[in-house]
C-alpha cells in the first residue's frame, strides 16, 4: 500500500519544490505528473514556467507524464514506477470544470476518493500538490466561486484519505497530519 502524501498552500509557497525533495530523497523510479496544459504559443509567461520545472528535475532521473484529466489511469497504471509525484491538483480541476462543466462538488469529492483508493492499490509514495485557494475573498462570479468550492472539495478528500498532509506558507512547512512511524 502507497503512502500518500498532500502538499498544500498559497501560490510559491514552497510546496512544490519540498514535494520534489521528498520524491528524490526516496528510492527507486519516480515521475513527475504534469497536469498542466500545454501552454499557447503566445503564453511566454507560462512556457517559461514549464521550462522551470522541467530544468529542476534535470539530473535527478525524472520520467514526465504529462495527464492533464485523468489521473485515474496514471494511477492504475505506470505501476513500475515506486514514486509518483502529481502537480498539481488545483490546474487538473480547472481542467476537469472545462471538460465537465456541470461537476457538481459531491462528484469532485467520488472523483478524489477514488484516487486515494487507487493511491493505496500502488506500492511506494504517491504526492500529490494542491493550491490552498479558499483563504481570500469570496468570487465575485459564479464560475470562481464553483473552482474554489471544488478545489476545497478536492483538498478535503485527498487530506481524508493521505498519510501526512503538509501547509506551506512563506516557505515552511507546517505538518497538519503526519504518518505514524511505529
Amino acid at each position: 500500500m502507497a503512502k500518500i502524501i498532500l502538499a498544500t498552500g498559497g501560490s510559491r509557497s514552497g510546496k512544490s519544490g519540498y514535494a520534489q525533495s521528498i520524491a528524490e530523497s526516496l528510492p527507486g523510479k519516480r515521475a513527475f505528473v504534469a497536469t498542466c496544459p500545454a501552454p499557447s504559443e503566445d503564453d511566454l509567461e507560462m512556457q517559461e514556467r514549464v521550462i522551470r520545472h522541467q530544468q529542476d528535475r534535470l539530473g535527478a532521473d525524472w520520467e514526465t507524464i504529462e495527464e492533464e484529466i485523468d489521473l485515474q489511469r496514471v494511477l492504475k497504471g505506470y505501476s513500475e514506477l515506486d514514486v509518483l509525484l502529481i502537480d498539481c491538483l488545483t490546474l487538473w480541476i480547472s481542467n476537469l470544470m472545462h471538460r465537465f462543466q456541470d461537476l457538481s462538488e459531491d462528484q469532485m469529492t467520488m472523483i478524489c476518493q477514488e484516487l486515494i483508493q487507487l493511491s493505496k492499490q500502488r506500492r511506494g509514495t504517491v504526492i500529490f500538490v494542491t493550491n490552498e485557494v479558499g483563504s481570500g475573498i469570496v468570487p465575485d462570479n459564479a464560475m470562481a466561486r464553483k473552482f474554489r468550492d471544488l478545489s476545497g472539495r478536492c483538498n478535503q478528500a485527498v487530506a481524508e484519505g493521505a498519510d501526512e498532509v503538509i501547509f506551506f506558507s512563506c516557505g515552511l512547512p507546517l505538518f497538519l497530519k503526519k504518518a505514524d512511524t511505529l
